[in-house]
């Protein structure tokens, strides 16, 4: 980390410092913000925290920096995140350590976070010199009432800038995710990274530096949201906004004005058990879905919807399966480690104890220590309970018994989430007709819900997010057509 040569100028003392304009610097309010380790539960690093003043420099020399970028040929723009990308992957270990103490992923996960985010970037450069060096020709006979004497071009131009802000659990995929499309499409990117992962983000932006980006085309901001995360949001400055979080973003699409966003803002992703479905498979997928990185994933499976003729063997199984999971601290790779903060870890305990006192059966006995809450199954969980609506982010998973597919559609629809759901049969025209009755932006046939593959299209619908996300989806949405019409003095068809 910052004892590595390769960062030692991204710290000041016991402060990283904030990136702008090409350097690394150090804050004018004199204040940091500090980042508990959630396994310790000790401050395990600072960060600057930049006031108002700081961000309009930002801003500023961002829109300055995205008119020469603009201008920068897309095999070049191309070229440079290729090279970003080789050396994202060259310290994916000083990154993968950050992960590990700021937000507690098991350490296997934090390299593979690192070594996918640089795939990531690559993919963008070679879809982004594609889509972006290919336009249109339309001719105006097409439409009826006209000759042919107007000629149009159409092409993908920059918005201009782009601010970025990623969530706590990918701190560095889900800001490449953000970055590369933003880059390659001729824009500019300012990024406010979670305080949770922000040292990370630190890391993956000093990757950018080296790899020889120009000044001021990429800052990252750290600080307080007090201070600085409305004056960021509704800057005159930004063009852009792609937001991944919770109930924040709703504030922000209220406040951001007639800018384009991209927002993802949770689930409630269902998993449909039907009467014939594998069960094994179903098994495996659930506790994959739900407890991979402690639960806190947009798209882990948050409520088992079972057939009651199959739920009492699908429950055995997955309670055969819970009981291998290991539980403890990141750095030995345990399965489930602890969760992000203790406010987290208190808000999951209330969902718990609200079933507890509404009847649940608990099929493990509920265990925490600290931020560290251990695999917990919530059987005959019922709709007035509130783990049956509300997104925990952690290692606790109900299960609703239902009579048919039309009570388990209802439930999923029911939600004010839509990100995504999954159903198991082994019917797939069953599939296909609860896939197009569920209201989600996904539907993953005999597997759990997952983001990836990157380049998939990824969205949710209700109060799960605004627009699509994956690759070709972003840079569409991170640019805008710019129309050319030539008017001919008179009617031009070729091959007369």
């Amino acid at each position: 980390m910052a004892g590595t040569f390769a960062f030692s100028e991204i710290i000041d003392g016991d402060v990283y410092k904030y990136y702008s304009e090409g350097e690394w610097k150090v804050s004018s309010s004199g204040k940091t913000v500090s980042i508990v380790n959630p396994t310790t539960r000790k401050a395990q690093f600072k960060v600057q925290a930049c006031n108002q003043e700081e961000v309009n420099k930002i801003v500023e020399s961002a829109k300055a920096a995205q008119k020469s970028w603009a201008k920068t040929p897309l095999w070049k723009r191309a070229e440079l995140l290729h090279k970003v990308a080789a050396v994202l992957k060259e310290h994916k270990k000083p990154i993968a350590e950050c992960l590990v103490k700021e937000i507690a992923k098991p350490a296997k996960d934090a390299v593979t976070e690192v070594v996918r985010s640089g795939d990531l970037v690559s993919y963008f450069a070679e879809e982004g010199v594609r889509i972006l060096g290919e336009g249109k020709f339309l001719v105006s006979d097409s439409f009826p009432g006209n000759e042919r004497t107007k000629y149009c071009l159409t092409s993908k131009i920059p918005l201009g800038v782009v601010l970025a802000i990623p969530p706590f659990n990918y701190p560095v995929n889900l800001a490449v995710s953000k970055i590369a499309p933003a880059l390659i499409a001729g824009n500019s990117l300012v990024l406010k990274p979670p305080t949770q992962g922000a040292v990370a983000a630190l890391h993956m932006v000093h990757c950018f530096h080296l790899a020889g980006f120009p000044k001021g085309l990429i800052s990252c901001v750290t600080g307080k949201g007090s201070e600085i995360g409305d004056f960021l949001t509704m800057h005159p400055g930004v063009n852009c906004i792609s937001f991944t979080g919770g109930d924040t973003g709703v504030a922000i699409s209220k406040k951001a004005g007639m800018i384009p966003l991209q927002m993802e803002l949770g689930g409630k992703d269902a998993c449909i058990i039907l009467e014939d479905a594998d069960l094994d498979l179903a098994a495996s997928n659930i506790v994959k879905g739900g407890f991979s990185y402690s639960g806190q994933r947009c798209t882990a499976v948050k409520v088992v919807l079972v057939m009651e003729s199959v739920a009492d063997e699908l429950v055995k199984k997955v309670n055969e399966t819970l009981a291998k999971l290991t539980v403890g601290p990141p750095e030995d790779d345990c399965d489930i480690t602890p969760v992000v903060t203790e406010s987290s870890a208190n808000f999951i305990e209330g969902l718990v104890i609200d079933a507890k006192q509404k009847g649940a059966t608990f099929c493990q006995e509920y265990k925490r220590q600290g931020n560290l809450i251990w695999p917990l199954l919530l059987d005959n969980v019922r709709p007035d309970m509130r783990i049956a609506w509300e997104e925990p982010f952690g290692p606790v998973l109900p299960v609703i018994r239902i009579n048919s597919v039309e009570e388990g559609i209802h439930h999923c629809n029911a939600s004010n989430f839509g990100l995504q759901g999954c159903v198991f049969t082994r019917d797939i025209n069953k599939a296909i007709l609860i896939s197009d009755a569920m209201e989600t932006g996904t539907v993953q046939i005999n597997s759990a819900p997952a983001r990836g593959p990157d380049h998939f299209p990824f969205q949710g619908l209700k109060d799960s997010g605004i627009g699509s996300q994956g690759v070709t989806n972003s840079i569409n949405m991170m640019t805008k057509i710019k129309t050319t019409v030539i008017n001919l003095p008179s009617p031009s068809y070729t091959m007369g």
